[in-house]
């Protein structure tokens, strides 16, 4: 059984690779607490010392040689042979020998930004269908950050950053700059810059804007998929960077446009980088289940982004629908009809859609940009229970999926984690098989 390095040697072969690179380490320069660090509904008894060295100061002095950004490229490799790219499904991880006695006992703090901690490493999308008060509201009692979406007008947008005050980011386009000042004044901690391709030099000067015109606020930049991506967001002035392009459930991007890296590949590769330049980054897409979890934060992530497992709950954002169980059509339920108190005699269904999708851009922008294609889908998906139902089926499989890689935090995981590489055997294999 061979160890998985992601991403092919010179020859092309895949190579042992232990746990280097899979972890973001306090050997490779860590990221240690310090003074100053402010913590976002952090659990009771916890300590920021649990989580390792400072995640946090990002290097002022990192200077990028000819050399370096070459090594960052990741199309092909020094033998002109194509690298090898690895979804969550073509990986799992090796148990390790476990000193802990419980599944209750793994802390899941850790950094959200390079200078704030967080309760636990979920984080809901800021989409229209996702992110609204009522899963705000959850998401902060059990430790999290919610980050508001930016498809509304400026006087709810300043609303939902006095409700939340001190505990909330806002999201913002590069055309939405005059909104920052009065969500910041009403109590915003920071802004999500948030467009699709984040790797562009109206991106990284609008990283450099904010941070001029508001240096007390913090930035997540993004979207990005390599290295050098991650490298020049954090080097504009970013506190966190969202990782992942076409990897959600209501993305097209990679099928219109034949760009995106694998969403593992692309974790297992920023985070040798972020080891470096500590500061953190957020998983984002890709993620279905518990098993990802674990899997996108023992690559090196500090929290995961989900978008459709979210939208299912009932606090969600997302337009609700009812049909009988009946042959009849769908009718229309506002929301805030919709409550985990349902009667069992409806099936409840979500509208979930990408912003990039027609259907988005129809509500929104009043249609497709003529020279455009949309780069997403909308759909009804049924409506999976409450938003804290869905936090402790993940966290408690992301605890369990500790405990099995003998760790009890979330910086040991990724310090002790070991891939190897899988067939479509393994989930064959690995699945329930009642029916045999």
């Amino acid at each position: 059984m061979n160890a998985l390095r992601v991403g092919l040697a010179a020859g092309g072969s895949v190579t042992v690779s232990a746990a280097s690179g899979a972890g973001l380490t306090a050997a490779a320069g860590g990221y240690a607490a310090s003074a100053g660090v402010s913590r976002a509904g952090g659990r009771a008894g916890s300590s920021s010392a649990m989580l390792g060295p400072e995640y946090g100061v990002g290097r002022a002095d990192w200077k990028t040689t000819d050399e370096e950004i070459e090594a960052r490229k990741m199309p092909v490799d020094s033998g002109q042979t194509l690298l090898e790219g690895y979804t969550f499904d073509d990986v799992a991880l090796v148990p390790k020998y476990s000193s802990l006695t419980s599944r209750t006992e793994p802390s899941l703090e850790t950094w959200f930004t390079r200078n704030t901690t967080i309760g636990m490493p979920l984080v809901a999308s800021n989409m229209d269908t996702v992110m609204g008060p009522e899963l705000a509201e959850v998401l902060i009692a059990n430790g999290g950050m919610p980050i508001m979406h930016r498809f509304t007008d400026l006087e709810t947008q300043v609303a939902w950053s006095r409700q939340f005050a001190g505990n909330v980011f806002i999201s913002a386009g590069f055309n939405d700059v005059d909104n920052l000042g009065p969500c910041f004044d009403a109590g915003a901690v920071g802004v999500c810059i948030d467009v699709a391709h984040g790797h562009t030099s109206t991106m990284i000067d609008f990283i450099k804007h904010i941070r001029d015109e508001y240096p007390d606020k913090q930035i997540i930049a993004g979207s990005v998929c390599t290295p050098l991506g991650y490298q020049d967001l954090v080097e504009a002035g970013a506190h966190v960077i969202r990782v992942g392009v076409g990897c959600g459930a209501a993305c097209s991007t990679r099928i219109v446009t034949g760009f995106g890296v694998p969403q593992f590949t692309a974790i297992h590769q920023i985070a040798k980088v972020a080891r470096e330049m500590r500061v953190p980054f957020i998983a984002d897409g890709g993620i279905r289940n518990s098993r990802d979890v674990v899997l996108a934060l023992a690559a090196g992530a500090t929290s995961c982004m989900m978008g459709n497992l979210f939208a299912k709950t009932f606090e969600s954002a997302a337009p609700k629908y009812i049909r009988l169980n009946t042959d009849s059509d769908f009718d229309v339920v506002h929301p805030v009809k919709v409550g985990t108190d349902m009667p069992f005699k409806y099936d409840v269904f979500a509208l979930y859609r990408g912003q990039a999708s027609e259907h988005f851009q129809s509500d929104y922008f009043g249609g497709v940009k003529k020279g455009t294609v949309p780069e997403g889908v909308d759909f009804t998906t049924r409506v999976s229970g409450s938003a804290q139902d869905l936090l402790d089926n993940l966290l408690g499989g992301l605890r369990s999926g500790m405990t099995y890689g003998g760790a009890r935090t979330i910086e040991e995981l990724q310090r002790k984690a070991e891939f190897i590489k899988v067939t479509s055997n393994y989930a064959a294999e690995s699945f329930p098989r009642i029916h045999q």
